[in-house]
């Protein structure tokens, strides 16, 4: 029989390294788990007073996120925005739009004249929210679930002007990304929003 003594300092350095190992892969585990799990609905926006907006709300809903400007040449898509809103808005569908100013300063305005202008120029009453960054460094968290694969589960984009849409499905995840100039009524979002 063959008995192996260790000292107090030896038994505590190998303990030690036990436990560095265990904590190291728990937190890449959870890192990795968080990382790919995450939906929709695990954000919280603040709308266009300031006030939060938890998406988690939309629950069931199929949801149309789109970037929007003030003074673009596409910013007449806010009046089909609203029509299609008017038509199919409620219980199973909602567009939220997003105020950015990363294209050549479309979107200069603060959050109440933003509000103001869709108001009086196109009637909104869809849900508008506050101005963020939807590219750069400075990206909002959303958008950066919205463009990257690796959290998302569904593909990496770029939004590449105002106007991009994305559709998320009831579940939280990601149906379709529509390029900026296709217009909100396009055959292939009504098919989504029907199905």
């Amino acid at each position: 029989m063959i008995v192996i003594y260790l000292n107090y300092k030896h038994y505590k350095l190998i303990m030690y390294r036990i436990i560095l190992t265990l904590t190291l892969f728990l937190s890449l585990t959870l890192a990795m788990t968080g990382q790919t799990s995450k939906s929709f609905y695990d954000f919280t926006v603040k709308d266009i007073d300031g006030k939060s907006f938890d998406l988690a709300e939309l629950k069931g809903k199929k949801v149309m996120v789109v970037n929007v400007a003030s003074k673009c040449g596409l910013t007449p898509q806010y009046e089909q925005l609203q029509e299609l809103y008017k038509e199919y808005g409620g219980d199973n569908f909602i567009i939220i739009g997003f105020p950015a100013n990363n294209f050549l300063g479309q979107e200069p305005g603060t959050n109440s004249e933003i509000k103001t202008f869709c108001s009086v120029n196109y009637g909104v009453t869809f849900p508008i929210m506050s101005k963020i960054s939807v590219k750069g460094e400075d990206m909002h968290p959303l958008y950066k679930w919205l463009t990257t694969k690796d959290l998302n589960n569904f593909e990496d984009s770029e939004i590449k002007w105002n106007f991009q849409k994305y559709l998320i499905n009831t579940d939280g995840t990601i149906a379709k990304v529509i390029a900026p100039k296709t217009k909100p009524y396009d055959q292939e979002i009504i098919d989504w929003i029907k199905n």
